[in-house]
């Protein structure tokens, strides 16, 4: 059996489905700490712990009320592991693992 990873079904896709997929993941980071897998730039892959979660997030490192555009293509979140802001590409993202508590 052949199996797909989450970035081929995203790729398959319509816009409306990507944008629906994105504020899913989003919400799913507001409210938990998240394991993603993903492929980065140079090929690699990638496993991150992360949040956007402001409780879990240090304080100096809470996010600042700037104006600042989003890009489309990426998500800047709070890499607990690294303890930094770190982003992937919403193409990019293999797998998703967290827990309900």
């Amino acid at each position: 059996m052949n199996l797909k990873t989450l970035n081929t079904f995203y790729a398959e896709m319509n816009e409306k489905e990507q944008k629906e997929f994105q504020k899913w993941l989003r919400g799913v980071l507001k409210m938990h700490e998240t394991t993603i897998f993903f492929t980065k730039k140079d090929g690699t892959e990638r496993k991150m712990l992360c949040t956007l979660n402001e409780n879990t997030i240090p304080s100096e490192f809470a996010p600042k009320n700037t104006r600042k555009k989003q890009s489309e293509d990426a998500v800047s979140v709070f890499d607990l592991e690294n303890e930094g802001w770190r982003s992937f590409r919403w193409d990019s993202v293999k797998k998703i693992e967290f827990s309900i508590r």
